[in-house]
């Protein structure tokens, strides 16, 4: 496959693309919470506490404006927002699955204890 380049990057192949879209230290883990349910930005920050507010709310901004997510703000006071999952999120999560799944084979493989 040839090269491309894409938002001024260049990228070598298709996997590379992918992980630069998916990848990440919080990408992964805030699409597979986002899978089941629509969560809100304290949640999130909750659930992900290894996260700083700033890791987090740029992880979120990029896979917003990639259309993995969306992000609904309600007028309120104080505003709520709430962030759920896209179709191109979902497609996402097999390859998570797959991820998830081979992380704790090695896991094993190397005798590390599952909590």
């Amino acid at each position: 496959m040839p090269d491309f380049i894409k938002d001024k990057r260049l990228f070598h192949n298709p996997v590379e693309f992918a992980m630069n879209k998916i990848g990440g230290t919080y990408k992964m883990p805030i699409l597979w919470r986002l899978k089941d349910k629509k969560w809100r930005f304290n949640e999130l920050q909750k659930s992900l506490s290894h996260a700083s507010d700033r890791m987090l709310s740029k992880s979120l901004k990029e896979l917003v404006e990639d259309g993995f997510i969306t992000k609904e703000i309600f007028p309120e006071v104080p505003p709520r927002v709430e962030y759920a999952i896209t179709e191109r999120g979902i497609k996402s999560i097999a390859i998570i699955d797959a991820l998830r799944n081979y992380g704790l084979d090695l896991m094993n493989d190397f005798g590390i204890e599952k909590e």
